[in-house]
């Protein structure tokens, strides 16, 4: 069964946008057999070069349901369903995001029919819905509207279903329905485990912990791996006789309790852990004019590090996103080596520092702010998100730069009295890879907020 859907948003900034307009066909492969479409309130005003190509404007969604009115409506048509979607990872993005700001864990497999069409019909001239839909004399009204284009998308899919001869969608389809792949043993023990985010442990005959994992969806994770054929899932399918979880409310405390976790334990198949999950850091120096500067390096344990990446062209793409928003010079940065000025200076994106113009002063100051912000050096913090359930919220306590561990709370006076604090928070070891999650996490996630603490609070 297939969801096929297509969604309008206000545009705007990366997952920060919001959806005005939904409409989903249900459909079996020859026809549709239910069918929703609303439009929604994104209770955020839409960018009006969207209002051109859509015509949906703000007066018209004054009145109507805001998303988690229709939430509901939507899980229960996507409901074991795969989704399609003219570009998928757009629409799947957008309907995630949603989700995750009413606390929900949405996920469902999808298929691309833009890369579905470009693998059966390579010779198109536009790929673009539109105009591919009117190369193949597909009807196309209400262009830009979720039902139109949402219309339009089911007939394309039903003439790529025809086109695939060689049954490769439908393969597809049945790999990612793995119930009917899943032994009795292995379902009864994804039965029992929660579509929620956690911690799993995998245990033999004898109890004893052979693999440890994360999830955001802990039920959907164990049927990936119940159902691969790769040697080591083979392995553990073989071996594995019961399964405990944690939940943690959120990614970043299962990526912190999966790596202490791992380096305790030490699981038979369990590997990447076991090895530095960095391999370049962020520097600073200050050069012969006094300027500070910022350096990409390998990773080095003697050196102090303002942030670690996880390969060079992460350090290096992060780099240039820190440049550009704080109007550094890019040759201070290291990003630029050849010509007088940098490119940013050109673009009036860069004050000088690059030719001695901006005050050294000046330029140093943003540096400082900007090291003071996100390097953990001697700061005292505590990062608070979502917790296990909807009154709960999750705390990791950072001290003196070093990472002590987390807790779970539901008053504000439990975070507050720094006795009651350190009651509430399990003690974790601190390393370069525990740090190295929470700025990689930080760099890239939005999470509930930040405080930062006096010295007195946390001594």
């Amino acid at each position: 069964m297939y969801a096929i859907l297509d969604i309008e948003t206000t545009g705007g900034k990366y997952n920060e946008e919001g959806i005005t307009e939904i409409a989903i066909y249900k459909f079996d492969g020859h026809k549709i057999v239910d069918q929703f479409s609303s439009l929604v309130n994104p209770e955020r005003p839409i960018q009006p070069f969207v209002v051109n190509l859509t015509g949906i404007n703000n007066e018209m969604l004054r009145q109507a349901p805001k998303f988690y009115e229709v939430a509901k409506r939507i899980i229960e048509i996507t409901e074991d369903c795969i989704m399609v979607a003219h570009n998928a990872l757009f629409d799947n993005r957008i309907l995630t995001t949603e989700f995750d700001r009413l606390g929900y864990q949405f996920e469902r497999e999808t298929l691309c029919t833009v890369e579905l069409a470009k693998k059966l019909m390579p010779d198109m001239p536009s790929y673009s819905l539109g105009k591919l839909v009117r190369s193949l004399g597909i009807p196309l009204s209400d262009r830009h509207r979720a039902q139109g284009d949402a219309k339009a998308t089911v007939a394309l899919f039903k003439m790529l279903l025809a086109k695939d001869t060689s049954k490769e969608i439908i393969t597809e389809t049945l790999q990612k329905d793995p119930k009917r792949l899943i032994e009795p043993k292995l379902l009864d023990i994804i039965e029992n485990t929660p579509s929620e985010m956690g911690v799993y442990y995998m245990h033999n005959d004898d109890g004893k912990v052979i693999y440890i994992g994360k999830s955001k969806n802990i039920k959907k994770r164990l049927t990936q791996h119940f159902t691969s054929d790769n040697r080591k899932s083979k392995k553990i399918q073989a071996e594995v006789k019961s399964v405990t979880f944690e939940k943690t409310g959120n990614e970043l405390i299962s990526l912190l309790k999966e790596c202490e976790e791992i380096k305790q334990t030490k699981p038979k198949y369990n590997r990447s852990l076991r090895q530095t999950l960095f391999s370049h850091q962020l520097t600073s120096f200050v050069d012969a004019a006094g300027y500070i500067n910022l350096k990409i390096e390998k990773a080095d344990g003697r050196k102090m590090a303002i942030t670690t990446f996880s390969n060079y062209q992460q350090a290096k793409s992060s780099l240039f996103k820190i440049t550009e928003a704080n109007q550094f010079c890019q040759k201070l940065t290291g990003l630029q080596t050849s010509g007088k000025t940098c490119f940013n200076y050109k673009l009036k994106e860069c004050y000088g520092a690059c030719i001695g113009k901006e005050p050294v002063a000046e330029y140093n100051n943003r540096v400082k702010a900007f090291l003071e912000k996100n390097s953990f050096e001697n700061q005292n913090m505590l990062i608070i998100d979502r917790g296990r359930d909807i009154e709960e919220r999750s705390v990791i306590l950072i001290e003196n730069g070093s990472y002590k561990g987390y807790g779970f709370y539901n008053l504000n006076h439990q975070i507050n009295n720094p006795e009651i604090l350190k009651s509430i928070i399990n003690p974790m070891q601190n390393n370069r890879n525990v740090q190295h999650i929470i700025q990689n996490y930080l760099r890239k996630n939005k999470v509930l907020k930040t405080v930062k603490l006096p010295s007195d609070k946390v001594s």
